[in-house]
């Protein structure tokens, strides 16, 4: 369609098709949150030497990944502040980030090279629930600087009708990245649970065999469009393109995305047993603790036996590095508490220090705890569980006393409900003192929110701190429930009266209605006495004889 245009207009003035086109898409973009850049390697972002900080990192997001210069041992280095353990896989992490993102480098740097044939290393980690496998990955992400998604893998499905279609991961990974398509593609994207998908033994799901072919794509090198093929969007912008010569870009390539996938394989262990045999790697009898034979047959999986656990040859053989968690015992588990820099405890302590209490750990009730754990067998996880059953009523009733401080025992993990009820008798002896200040805190917020001072009389205040008692409600609840009226009365009585000073007496606090009317009516009053003396004076005779030149008769 040709439109014409009326004179004094240019020839590369916009059309009102085009115009509308442009207006539309940037509609779009801002409704999509998605900055659709041209995929380059090309340093086209160059920030000016006056550019601020703040600045430099919004333009050029990219700078830690063309910056980067790990080596191996520094990322396990980095790695051991928060993960106890697992050397093995550390070390087998670092090797592989550090040529996947050194490569990335080099392709941004020298363009040429992105065409040169490289094998990506994705890696597949073997390992029990709660070992820290999600934890590595995302710490090594957060030390790069690179987008990082989590997901399961048993949420996708062959077609993306029901379930999850597996392209929603790349989708998913340009969201991490602020919609910026250029940090997007070199992410991590770390898929769970991925033994899940695999049939058992040579009998495979056919539904699970689609997902590993979708996944089989992705983990290559393909364009994945950013907007999903049922996306609203994506179709207006696809009718959008139609009126454009040169059609806007909207897809992704995954060939620098890094893909890792974990898993428990807790059959694993029996199909490594059929190929080698158990007498092979040394075990005479059944050993102590079956789950370190479990480490030592990890230790030699080959290809052929994650096959027969379910797995397609093709989807196997994109995933060449392994690498297995050991499961973890009590002397890793109490290094957790104790020393990692993401330890549940420390969750714990600082739970607690936000209600003002300060939470002690004793060395005997560390041990206990992580006996107790092991006992879960479901690694780190299990010290969760343990902390969260003996400290529950901990944080229920204590930030409600005078507690400050709070010595946790092996005696008190063992028995929790013995130390809290005398600790809570304690707290009983200190009431009065601690009521009233919850109550001044009451009305201080009620100033605060209102700008209406109140004064409670001490037969309020004694009554209130019997309520509390009786009920075992809190004073802040008990207060609440008396002054309900007083939220919405008070303000008005204050806009009619001038009123902002109120004394609470124990006959207001048990009929509030009654009060608010008889502080109206008394105002009412006053207001009419003012108004009546205010008639009276001008209706007394001025005795000034009037100045305005003319004589009376």
């Amino acid at each position: 369609m040709r439109f014409l245009l009326g004179e004094g207009h240019d020839d590369e003035t916009l059309n009102p098709l085009e115009e509308l086109t442009k207006k539309f898409g940037e509609i779009l973009g801002k409704a999509t949150n998605i900055q659709i850049t041209p995929l380059v390697y090309e340093e086209t972002q160059k920030a000016p030497s006056n550019t601020s900080s703040a600045e430099k990192e919004a333009i050029r997001p990219l700078d830690k990944i063309e910056s980067f210069n790990f080596k191996p041992r520094e990322i396990k280095d980095y790695l051991d502040r928060f993960v106890i353990e697992q050397h093995a896989a550390k070390k087998v992490l670092s090797v592989a980030i550090c040529d996947h993102y050194h490569h990335v480098r080099r392709c941004i740097e020298n363009p040429t090279q992105k065409d040169q044939d490289y094998s990506k290393q994705n890696l597949l980690i073997l390992g029990p629930t709660g070992v820290g496998k999600t934890y590595l990955v995302r710490n090594i992400a957060k030390l790069i600087g690179v987008p990082f998604i989590k997901a399961d893998a048993t949420k996708f499905s062959e077609t993306g009708y029901v379930g999850s279609d597996v392209e929603d991961l790349v989708r998913d990974l340009v969201k991490a990245a602020n919609g910026d398509v250029n940090l997007a593609q070199y992410g991590i994207i770390f898929i769970d649970e991925v033994d899940k998908i695999a049939g058992s033994g040579d009998s495979r799901d056919i539904s699970g065999r689609g997902v590993q072919i979708n996944l089989l794509k992705l983990m290559e090198d393909t364009d994945v469009n950013i907007l999903g093929p049922n996306d609203m969007v994506r179709q207006m912008r696809s009718m959008m393109n139609l009126s454009r010569q040169k059609q806007q870009a909207d897809t992704i390539s995954t060939r620098h995305i890094l893909f890792i996938v974990s898993g428990a394989f807790d059959k694993l262990e029996e199909i490594i047993k059929q190929r080698i045999g158990a007498s092979s790697i040394g075990f005479n009898g059944k050993s102590q603790d079956p789950r370190t034979d479990t480490d030592v047959y990890f230790q030699k999986v080959k290809t052929e036996d994650f096959i027969r656990y379910g797995f397609e040859p093709e989807f196997i053989g994109r995933l060449p590095v392994r690498v297995a968690c050991q499961s973890l015992k009590k002397k890793e588990l109490k290094q957790i508490l104790s020393s990692s820099e993401g330890s549940i405890l420390r969750q714990y302590q600082e739970d607690f220090l936000g209600y003002g209490i300060q939470l002690e750990v004793t060395d005997d009730a560390l041990d206990l705890i992580s006996t107790m754990a092991e006992e879960e067998k479901t690694g780190a996880r299990g010290l969760l569980t343990v902390l969260e059953t003996c400290l529950r009523d901990f944080k229920f009733d204590l930030p409600s006393t005078t507690v400050k401080h709070f010595q946790l025992t092996a005696d008190i993990v063992r028995d929790p409900l013995p130390a809290l009820q005398l600790m809570l008798l304690q707290a009983q002896k200190e009431y009065p003192t601690s009521s009233r200040e919850a109550i001044t805190r009451f009305c201080d917020s009620f100033l605060k929110a209102y700008g209406l001072s109140l004064e409670l009389t001490e037969k309020v205040m004694s009554f209130l701190q019997e309520q509390s008692q009786h009920s075992g409600k809190t004073l802040r609840s008990v207060c609440e429930l008396y002054f309900k009226d007083f939220h919405y009365g008070l303000p008005l009585v204050a806009r009619s009266t001038g009123k902002h000073h109120f004394v609470i007496d124990l006959p207001h606090l048990q009929n509030p209605n009654g009060a608010l009317a008889s502080w109206i009516q008394e105002n009412i009053a006053t207001q009419q006495t003012a108004d009546s003396e205010n008639i009276t004076t001008q209706q007394i005779p001025s005795q000034e004889e009037p100045n305005d030149g003319t004589t009376t008769s």
